[in-house]
């Protein structure tokens, strides 16, 4: 296993079962991408006795040179009370592996065109001064970015307006671009001019 690894455990008792199902787990994903540069994985027991759902909560944090931040939750709701702490870990790192598996298809697909000539979006509003903005994707959706998850540096080029071209992954509070990079394209006006003229941050985000 080459990945730094962080695993925590809260309200669950560390077990050498347990370990061992999730260095295993982890030695898959790196088979699917060679690239992992870290995981962190969260195992905790949120409600000794819930109404409903089960007591278990187990997250996946990855992050995939450049910029790929990736996560991955399962803590089954109503109707499945008594799925086994093994059963959830097992469900997450499948559900990890898929983002990763799509990760590669993606950028598969992306050596086989030119980036520097295709769109994705364009910076709907930015905060220069807090590092973060959002882009309006062409289907439409309001996507978060910091300066962290733009190549080049290039944050500080960036202005409302401004054309880009990113990859999109799903975090747990929406939809979050990486491997942000400017695109130059004529004729795309942004809804408003100004940072200060666009609307508030889609909720979850502030």
């Amino acid at each position: 296993m080459r990945v730094p690894l962080e695993v925590s455990y809260r309200g669950v008792e560390k077990t050498d079962a347990l370990d061992a199902l999730i260095q295993e787990k982890v030695g898959k994903l790196e088979e699917v991408c060679s690239q992992l540069s870290s995981c962190r994985i969260g195992v905790e027991k949120t409600h000794v006795h819930p109404d409903s759902g089960s007591p278990y909560r187990v997250r996946i944090d990855m992050t995939v040179p450049p910029g790929h931040e990736l996560a991955a939750t399962k803590n089954p709701g109503e109707g499945t009370q008594y799925v086994p702490l093994e059963t959830v870990i097992r469900d997450t790192f499948d559900a990890a592996r898929r983002q990763l598996v799509e990760l590669n298809r993606r950028e598969q697909d992306e050596v086989k065109r030119h980036p520097d000539q295709e769109m994705d979006g364009i910076v709907k509003v930015l905060y220069p001064d807090k590092d973060y903005g959002f882009i309006k994707a062409l289907d439409g959706e309001d996507v978060y970015f910091n300066r962290g998850s733009v190549l080049n540096d290039d944050f500080d080029r960036m202005e409302v307006g401004t054309g880009v071209h990113f990859f999109k992954v799903q975090a747990e509070q929406g939809p979050r671009a990486s491997t942000v990079k400017i695109v130059d394209k004529p004729g795309i006006e942004p809804e408003h001019g100004r940072a200060g003229d666009m609307a508030a941050s889609p909720p979850g985000w502030q």
